[in-house]
């Protein structure tokens, strides 16, 4: 049902489901109990623990599964900050979607034209390749986070716990991707990419002078008053209140399981560095379906999708993903996975019902069956 699109690629499969598609919640009046079975299904499932926000028209609810602290026992909280992956896709494109707006760029602009010189050689070209494609991800341009040697770096035991926490670039993330042929000519297929989001952002700052973390803030995150929100740049560690966050840093999903909270999230960039909570993501998307950040036009121009290869109950817009559920509910959003977590945040076209879940680990459970109880009841 998710469009499985992850931060760590070919590399490490089984690691962070990072940078995805949505999730879901229950027909108003029909409670939560479904929900809360299972969140609590998936940690005995293996997942340390678990937090889950609905709102809808009887209010907001919340409920928490499992263990925030594998070494205290310390319970996971409502409140939880945690890494929310490629959820940070839907904001950067809402932003660029603003900018469109306010005649500042086109999203048929190319590439080339915000960052020149920067999307070229073994093929590629930015002068082919528009902003448009860059936000649904039919550039064909090479997922950075498939590269062999980036993923042994930075997903495996090793090289994780070498380079944690280093600081990488946006320059340097597109670079690698440039080291690579593009899958396909712009606009001829669709390929999940991190890359595509690493080159939005430096598009936001070449329109701007600001960078996309400052755009955010200043657009989204201060106006819906997203106080557990942030974009931490180069800082490693989760503000409070939040969990550990656990990972097996391996190719397989057995092994040791490893605390993997502290690392730089540069390593993802407008990817996915974003820390938000359960409830200021149910906020934000039923802002946004709702039409309070994006004028008519735009928000039309976010939900015109594309077909999403082996995944005909989903396709994908503008940093925002259309899934149809198997009670035949359709919902907006996305999901996204980072080391040690794995989030989906989603709402019904109307905005009026909207669900966000989190589970502090990277290799184990099933959040579209939270989805599934949320949106189709148990």
């Amino acid at each position: 049902m998710r469009v499985r699109t992850t931060l760590v690629g070919a590399t490490a499969l089984v690691l962070s489901a990072a940078l995805a598609a949505p999730a879901m919640a229950a027909a108003p009046g029909a409670g939560h109990s479904a929900t809360r079975e299972a969140v609590e299904a998936a940690v005995a499932g293996g997942v340390p623990g678990a937090t889950v926000t609905a709102r809808d028209a009887h209010g907001t609810w919340s409920a928490t599964a499992g263990t925030g602290n594998l070494a205290t026992g310390a319970p996971r909280s409502p409140a939880d900050r945690y890494r929310v992956g490629s959820i940070t896709k839907t904001f950067v494109a809402t932003v660029l979607l603003q900018l469109e707006a306010e005649g500042r760029l086109s999203l048929d602009d190319t590439v080339a034209k915000w960052l020149p010189g920067v999307v070229t050689g073994n093929g590629n070209d930015g002068g082919r390749i528009t902003v448009r494609q860059l936000l649904n991800h039919t550039s064909g341009i090479f997922n950075y986070t498939n590269d062999e040697d980036f993923g042994r770096a930075h997903f495996l035991k090793d090289g994780f716990f070498r380079h944690r926490y280093d600081t990488l670039t946006p320059a340097g993330l597109v670079a690698i991707a440039m080291g690579h042929q593009p899958a396909f000519a712009p606009g001829t297929a669709w390929a999940y990419s991190n890359t595509n989001y690493v080159l939005a952002g430096m598009v936001i700052r070449a329109v701007t002078g600001r960078s996309y973390a400052e755009e955010i803030t200043r657009r989204v995150i201060e106006p819906l008053r997203l106080t557990g929100t942030s974009l931490p740049g180069t800082r490693s560690t989760l503000p409070r209140p939040s969990s550990r966050a656990y990972s097996k840093l391996a190719e397989t999903a057995t092994g040791p399981t490893y605390d993997v909270t502290e690392l730089n999230p540069s390593l993802a960039s407008s990817a996915g560095e974003m820390i938000s909570t359960s409830a200021d993501l149910t906020r934000f998307y039923e802002a946004l379906l709702r039409g309070r950040l994006l004028p008519p036009h735009q928000l039309k121009e976010m939900k015109t999708t594309v077909p999403i290869p082996g995944a005909p109950n989903a396709a994908y817009g503008l940093g925002l993903a259309d899934v149809t559920l198997p009670c035949g509910v359709h919902v907006w959003g996305h999901d996204g996975g980072i080391h040690g977590s794995s989030s989906d945040a989603v709402t019904t076209a109307d905005g009026r019902h909207a669900l966000a879940v989190n589970y502090n680990a990277d290799w184990t459970g099933d959040t579209d069956a939270v989805a599934e109880a949320e949106f189709c009841g148990g």
